[in-house]
């Protein structure tokens, strides 16, 4: 294999500037990102019906009525009565009036519809093009799962919200990571693919280390989002709101409070807070890592501009978390480190698309 530099590097550059995508890979690529967007858009309001305390105002499930909201005022007496019988209205918010049941109903149905209509923008598209024979034969598998994913993702988002109607005043934190998680994992999945048919010949390879690096930083950066999740799903952003100590310890007193000790993990809000913030950290110094990696050992253009991408993504993202901690997360901000973290995910999946391995061009 030529080394880094050589003239097979300049020679498969020269090859990929030239190289296009066909006008319906072009078509595709650009429904697909479009499709990511809205599930950009869709953890952002995931996470501020979550901030505001809206995820449990709608106790039904109803996939094809539920896209309309109500339109009568016995509609929404009977609603809110449904509301006020489980714990978090008893416990919780009692005395809430039906304006106000209204403000945190609005945000839940947002999120439903939005969900609603992220099928829609993509099964009936990927029906058209199969319609017309317009998909290359190596993608059609890949919608398929993707389309099951997101059918998936319908099933895991009232899985949640049902876990929340008995017996506790809020969803199960391990749910909301699973349905966190799979959102995330489906924007990925679609970003790969987008990112495959729009750039069919990315910027030379980084190299086997370089790529390594930003897989193991793309495990690690999963192990942070769901210690994020961990985090919404217990409120835990509200307590310890200093930084860099907790309560004047950099490792709490209170860390291994729960017994087994692995409970802590998922369960103690001090052992929660502290894990996302050294996790935080610990992306950061990847990130740093994979950049350095792309200098030091004279990478290509491409894969130093990529990691750039992530590092600068890293860096803003954990300040927007610290951000949102000391000033108690605000629904803006908390909304604003949601979307950082997609940010960080978008740039780590685009690194990995542009250093990924290619052929040398014949001699």
């Amino acid at each position: 294999m030529a080394s880094e530099g050589s003239g097979y590097g300049r020679m498969a550059t020269k090859t990929q500037a030239i190289a296009k995508p066909a006008a319906s890979e072009r078509a595709l690529g650009f429904w697909l990102l479009g499709v990511a967007a809205m599930i950009f858009a869709m953890a952002v309001i995931g996470a501020i019906t979550r901030l505001t305390e809206s995820g449990l105002s709608i106790m039904e499930w109803a996939p094809i009525e539920g896209a309309l909201p109500p339109l009568s005022q016995s509609e929404w007496e009977r609603l809110f009565a449904l509301y006020r019988t489980i714990p978090e209205y008893i416990d919780v918010n009692a005395g809430m009036t039906l304006a106000e049941f209204k403000a945190i109903f609005w945000w839940e149905w947002i999120h439903r519809l939005w969900g609603r209509l992220i099928g829609l923008v993509y099964l009936l598209p990927l029906l058209w093009f199969l319609w017309r024979r317009r998909l290359p034969s190596w993608i059609v598998p890949h919608l398929w799962i993707a389309f099951a994913l997101g059918a998936l993702q319908g099933f895991f988002g009232w899985f949640m919200v049902a876990s929340g109607f008995a017996g506790r005043t809020d969803v199960s934190q391990y749910r909301l990571v699973a349905h966190l998680g799979l959102a995330l994992a489906i924007y990925g999945y679609l970003l790969a693919l987008s990112f495959r048919l729009l750039d069919p010949t990315p910027g030379l390879v980084g190299g086997r280390a370089l790529r390594f690096g930003l897989w193991a930083l793309l495990g690690l950066l999963v192990l942070t989002l769901a210690s994020g999740g961990l985090v919404a799903g217990l409120n835990a952003g509200l307590v310890y709101n200093s930084y860099p100590a907790m309560d004047g310890d950099l490792v709490p007193a209170g860390y291994a409070l729960l017994q087994p000790w692995l409970a802590n993990w998922g369960e103690n809000v001090i052992a929660v807070q502290f894990n996302h913030r050294l996790l935080a950290h610990l992306t950061l110094l990847g990130a740093i890592a994979v950049w350095l990696m792309a200098r030091l050992r004279q990478r290509s253009r491409a894969a130093k501009a990529a990691t750039s991408l992530v590092i600068a993504a890293a860096a803003s993202q954990l300040l927007l978390g610290i951000a949102a901690l000391l000033l108690m997360v605000p629904v803006w901000l908390g909304a604003l480190h949601q979307a950082g973290a997609l940010v960080l995910l978008t740039s780590l999946v685009w690194a990995l698309h542009r250093t990924r391995q290619i052929e040398a061009p014949e001699a």
